[in-house]
């Protein structure tokens, strides 16, 4: 082999070796870079899906308080529309027990709650009053009952309260406590909501 020869041999073996070694080296920074390119994928995903994770417990929670408001609100306005029917039907009850005041059957209570509330005190001294609505009907009940009547100076709107001193009892048939007494537990349609 010539002196030629051999040059070119040597120059084709490390020109072969230098581009085997560049392709090695290639290879393995190509592979090294899909390596971190698929790392980087796999972490740039997770992040995605924890931020898609945190957006979905963010508008779950925003859409909670806004229902939540919202059913308040709901609650707040069905209550108020409740308390108006109510007092509008209490307020017709108590036209409708202005008008019964009017009647003798009223009369009839009256001197019913009087021999009622006589007969329970018993021999116990008793203060009967009526309201002073009624003082017009005094001395007719008074006729009818044999009882002396006491005028109050509290307004209970109409019937009798007795009051038995030495057993500190009232025997209350006011007016104004029964429809307190109904208002207080009144419920509106029935369904628990007052």
């Amino acid at each position: 082999m010539t002196l030629e020869e051999k040059i070119a041999h040597l120059q084709t073996s490390s020109m072969e070796q230098a581009r085997a070694e560049g392709n090695a080296i290639i290879d393995s920074h190509r592979e090294m870079l899909e390596k971190e390119l698929a790392d980087h994928k796999k972490e740039a995903m997770h992040q995605s899906k924890l931020r898609i994770m945190e957006e979905k417990t963010k508008a779950k929670l925003a859409l909670n308080q806004t229902r939540a408001k919202y059913q308040l609100e709901q609650k707040r306005r069905r209550g108020k529309v409740q308390q108006e029917l109510k007092d509008k039907i209490f307020h017709e009850a108590r036209q409708m027990v202005d008008a019964y005041m009017k009647t003798k059957e009223y009369d009839e209570f009256l001197v019913k709650c009087i021999r009622q509330a006589e007969k329970y005190a018993g021999d116990d001294l008793v203060t009967i009053y009526i309201n002073a609505s009624d003082e017009g009907k005094r001395g007719e009940l008074e006729a009818m009952t044999g009882v002396s009547l006491t005028i109050s100076k509290e307004d209970f709107i109409g019937g009798v309260r007795a009051v038995i001193h030495s057993r500190n009892i009232l025997i209350d048939h006011s007016f104004l406590t029964q429809l307190r007494d109904e208002y207080e537990k009144f419920l509106l349609g029935g369904d628990g909501v007052a």
